[in-house]
């Protein structure tokens, strides 16, 4: 389908808008000329015209061939975000109509929309950024709902922050294997096992170097984040080593959240999570996805339920406080049923916190490189889910703490974070929201310095790959001496 733009610059906007109606096809942005457009198309216009913009709209497809115009004085405030947002609406109309379906989160295609619903309700109230969600986003009453009780909670936390903050993540880019739907940046340990003992030196190098700046700099640690990946497929010893190594170079006297994903029950054993817990750590995440060994197979996950609760059950004997689990609606075989039956059973064991995810077919995923597609039923299936999650959690006294979205995801729905009381993932919570400096070490890592009263951001990359990581360590090690360039300007 082609997407022709006419008297204005919002190539990439009404492209993320289109690509919610037709996720998985072929989009083609091309500016208009006097041409008849060539059908299937969107026609977008904007112009001026006695002190107005002319917005314009048009939908050619199959046969339905329908307009919608709108326009704005030139002298409305902030008039291109206004226009902008006026040309969404009039193409999501004519594509609602033309679908005969409605977006839950109406004409936004960003990934903070609770960030969004804070600055409105700084800017008029919670009643004025309910309003605009509803009527100028046509976000859906219940997304509406779901952003006002997620942001309550997301402001407590983020008033711990403080200009001086900064969370340290830590990449562990190795998997037992490659699940269908990843698109992370991350190896098997089959196919890189001769990479884990050089990788892991050079990581610890990393962490003492980065230790010694953000010292210098008097930063503020608030949270650490050991991720991947998959961290437990590190050993005991590993493990032991990577904790002794942050504890000893970094300040935890502020730290109010150690987390390790433990995430894959296969690689989890009693030693690694003794290791874990005798190093301080207080929260971790073992993630089943869920609770069907039939799905489990299909997306390439090599643990069993039996598993997952044989670790979950092991983690508790052992003293942990604090244990997620991480959910995925919309899997590959999962029905609604089953996704109730695996959610009533993670209830039982009542974790602290439920991270519910919503499938997204990313482009690199073996799912999507073999065909797999969104579509309306896998959509409303999806939606289901979601609506059960959200009815039986909060009847188990969980409540959203966090909420994210991301490209493609089965009927352009969310991620969300639930919690019980005194339990939020606080650095989710920072890094989702940008709140502070995130320090990031490892393969992948990427290191986003914030400057305080300010949205500005400034950009670390890590090599992506282990072994680029190893091969080119020394200019990473260079790369972070911007962690200190940048603290010096801002002083």
């Amino acid at each position: 389908m082609r997407i022709y733009i006419d008297g204005h610059s919002f190539h990439y906007e009404m492209e993320k808008l289109v690509r919610l109606f037709y996720p998985d096809e072929k989009l083609t942005v091309i500016a208009a000329d006097s041409g008849e457009p060539e059908k299937p198309y969107v026609y977008t216009a904007i112009s001026e015209r006695d002190g107005k913009l002319q917005i314009t709209a048009r939908v050619n497809i199959a046969g339905f061939d329908r307009s919608g115009c709108a326009e704005i004085s030139i002298n409305t405030a902030d008039i291109k975000k206004e226009a902008e947002r006026t040309l969404a609406v009039c193409v999501y109309d004519l594509l609602c109509e033309y679908t005969g379906r409605q977006q839950p989160w109406g004409i936004l295609t960003g990934v903070r929309p609770i960030k969004l619903f804070r600055r409105l309700s700084e800017q008029g109230g919670e009643a004025f950024a309910k309003e605009y969600f509803t009527q100028k986003l046509k976000v859906s009453p219940e997304k509406t709902e779901l952003s006002a009780i997620t942001e309550g909670y997301e402001k407590k936390i983020l008033s711990l922050s403080q200009p001086d903050s900064f969370s340290l993540y830590v990449s562990i880019p190795f998997c037992p294997t490659r699940c269908s739907y990843c698109s992370f940046v991350s190896q098997t340990i089959e196919r890189a096992k001769n990479l884990v003992e050089p990788y892991f030196e050079l990581l610890c190098r990393e962490l003492e170097y980065t230790a010694g700046i953000v010292k210098e700099k008097k930063l503020r640690l608030e949270s650490v984040y050991i991720g991947g990946g998959t961290p437990t497929t590190l050993d005991p010893y590993q493990l032991s080593v990577l904790i002794r190594i942050i504890k000893q170079n970094f300040d935890m006297t502020t730290c109010r959240e150690f987390t390790i994903e433990a995430g894959r029950p296969d690689t989890i054993t009693k030693d690694k999570l003794c290791a874990i817990i005798e190093g301080g750590v207080d929260r971790i995440s073992i993630n089943p996805q869920t609770l069907n060994d039939s799905v489990l197979e299909v997306i390439g996950r090599k643990h069993n339920t039996a598993q997952f609760y044989d670790s979950f059950r092991l983690a508790r004997q052992l003293g942990f406080r604090h244990i997620n689990t991480d959910l995925i609606a919309g899997l590959p075989s999962d029905s609604v049923e089953s996704f109730r039956d695996t959610l009533d059973r993670i209830c039982e064991l009542s974790p602290e916190s439920v991270t519910v995810h919503t499938l997204a077919l990313k482009r690199s995923s073996r799912l999507t490189l073999e065909g797999a597609g969104t579509s309306s039923d896998s959509g409303a299936a999806a939606a289901g889910m979601l609506e059960y999650c959200e009815k039986r959690l909060m009847e188990n006294s969980y409540h959203p703490y966090y909420l994210y979205r991301q490209t493609r995801m089965q009927g352009n729905l969310e991620n969300v974070g639930w919690s019980k009381g005194g339990f939020d993932g606080i650095y989710n919570v920072f890094v989702m929201d940008e709140t502070h400096t995130i320090v990031g070490c490892g393969a992948g890592a990427v290191t986003k310095l914030k400057e305080p009263c300010s949205d500005s951001l400034k950009r670390i990359f890590n090599y992506k790959y282990p072994y680029e990581y190893i091969n080119g360590f020394e200019e990473m090690l260079k790369r972070k001496d911007q962690v200190k360039s940048f603290y010096d300007e801002l002083s």
